[in-house]
């Protein structure tokens, strides 16, 4: 039998050193296993830090305190990022100086310590190498940590499968964004972000801070889809909800060059790029449903549909798909695809905790959960979320012009409060309604009515809703208000445009996304408004 004293165990050692010409880990030795770490790196890169000014400038937004596996070294860069960030120098006396003011001076090791730091210094040229060499070993020690976490709860019989997945997704997630951003940050950083952000938007002549719709009046007023926002689209059926959405996507991919999520739980793939199909080719869309097409449509759809090919749009028709299932194929298409956008069409068809414990068998607590989700999505992927939801059938029992208003969101007041902005679409001709009334023609258009905006002001948009081709594109002009809402047409009040118009100068009236065009044998003079 083998002697268990220490002088035994350092034979064994030696021996495996010996043989193999390397140090003898500790697990092979049978005394368990460290986490990962380099405690000589670490030591060798705070003192280059407190050496040079150049080094610390290249790794101080790559490290954090608690990427150090020491816990003096975690106060010693603690120190360090205090006096970069108060534009202070960085030295041997300031770093002792700041530690000895904070109390943390002998948590740090000590003045000889700092010193030792700085004197076995020889070369600081390596110190963005050694910096990611230490982020390695942080990062594995946070995977030990969440497997080590998973696998506990995955013993657990009273854990819901799905749950765990999803954590485990959330936490691997976390952990590569971790180290590109910061866990908080201080007002004052926060504060130069925003103002080079706002120095950004003034440059850019578009307006545009946000992801184009590609309709015009719509992106000037809302500047876009924004970042990290919940966007609701709601509307009674026959409205044209993924009529609307469909071209914005198409829009935002074709022609400004976003990635785009599509997650349909209505409408197949299919039936989706059929419509996308045939608002490009400007081809009837019962035509390409019938597969009726003549010979000269035939090749009219195969010259216009060859961009499309390139389109960046991603579409699952995943039929009642999970919150759960949805927050796992985003972090996937984000990492692997760049999303910028995500839509899911329709917000009442997702089914929310699959444990149950959740939505409690409740299903306005279930649509309550299910926005919140969506909202913390879209802070998590950093990316605008719109997801389309169904209005309850109030409107169709009010009397007057029926449009829409924020009570009328169907089994959730959730939505309303967990959303940055609400739309609702209308389309008037649906009730039989095609003269406003003032008596001007509002036949095969359809009214955007922002409802909420937490970020702008509440402006109604009038788009041309071409139910042939399922799309929707820019009017030529946007109607006047009369102060109610209500669009007011009269040409002789448009000056210069009206006079384009009768010339047949339409080029300087037409903006935005090629799609927002209408057809060949649309006349401005004739057609209804």
């Amino acid at each position: 039998m083998e002697s268990n004293n220490p002088s035994s165990i350092s034979k064994k050692a030696n021996s495996s050193y010996n043989r193999s010409n390397q140090p003898a880990r500790l697990s092979d030795l049978g005394l368990g296993k460290l986490p990962p770490q380099a405690p000589e790196l670490e030591e060798a890169l705070l003192g280059a830090l407190m050496l040079e000014k150049e080094p610390l400038a290249n790794v101080i937004e790559l490290l954090k305190p608690e990427t150090f596996y020491k816990e003096a070294h975690q106060k010693i860069f603690q120190a360090i990022q205090g006096l970069f960030q108060a534009s202070q120098p960085v030295d041997l006396l300031t770093v002792n100086n700041y530690l000895k003011v904070n109390g943390d001076l002998e948590k740090a090791g000590g003045t000889s310590y700092l010193a030792q730091l700085t004197s076995r210094v020889s070369s600081t040229s390596n110190v963005e190498f050694h910096a990611r060499i230490i982020i390695e070993q942080f990062i594995k020690r946070q995977l030990i940590h969440v497997s080590s976490e998973i696998q506990r709860l995955a013993y657990e019989d009273t854990t819901d499968v799905f749950q765990i997945l999803d954590r485990m997704e959330q936490e691997l997630f976390s952990i590569a964004e971790s180290n590109i951003r910061k866990n908080y940050e201080s007002m004052s950083d926060i504060l130069k972000k925003a103002i080079d952000e706002l120095e950004k938007k003034q440059k850019q002549k578009s307006g545009l801070t946000g992801i184009p719709s590609g309709f015009t009046e719509l992106d000037r007023h809302t500047s876009g889809w924004q970042k990290q926002e919940l966007i609701i689209i709601a509307a009674r059926p026959g409205m044209g909800k993924t009529a609307f959405v469909v071209s914005a996507c198409r829009n935002a991919a074709l022609d400004f060059g976003h990635a785009v999520a599509l997650f349909s739980l209505e409408m197949s793939s299919i039936q989706l790029v059929n419509r996308i199909v045939s608002a490009e080719a400007e081809i009837e869309a019962e035509k390409i449903r019938k597969g009726k097409l003549e010979p000269h449509e035939w090749q009219q759809l195969h010259t216009k549909i060859d961009k499309l090919f390139q389109a960046p749009i991603y579409i699952d028709d995943t039929p009642a798909l999970s919150i759960l299932e949805l927050r796992a194929k985003c972090r996937r298409l984000k990492a692997q695809k760049n999303i910028e956008l995500i839509v899911i069409d329709y917000l009442q068809l997702m089914t929310g905790d699959t444990s149950g414990k959740g939505a409690s068998g409740n299903r306005e607590q279930e649509i309550a959960q299910i926005s919140r989700a969506l909202k913390q999505l879209a802070k998590e992927l950093d990316v605008p979320v719109i997801a389309l939801s169904q209005l309850n059938r109030s409107t169709e029992t009010r009397g007057g012009n029926k449009k829409p208003q924020l009570s009328d969101l169907r089994e959730s007041g959730a939505i309303e409060q967990d959303a940055d902005q609400v739309m609702f679409i209308y389309r008037p001709e649906y009730y039989g309604i095609t003269t406003d009334e003032q008596g001007n023609s509002i036949a095969g258009m359809g009214e955007i009515i922002m409802a909420k905006n937490r970020s702008g002001s509440l402006e109604n948009v009038w788009l041309k809703f071409i139910g042939k081709f399922t799309k929707y594109c820019d009017l030529d002009f946007q109607p006047f208000a009369d102060g109610n809402g209500n669009g007011v047409f009269n040409l002789s009040e448009l000056g210069d445009t009206a006079s384009q118009f009768e010339q047949g100068n339409s080029d300087s009236v037409f903006k935005g996304s090629k799609m927002n065009l209408p057809p060949a044998d649309f006349d401005p003079l004739n057609e209804p408004f």
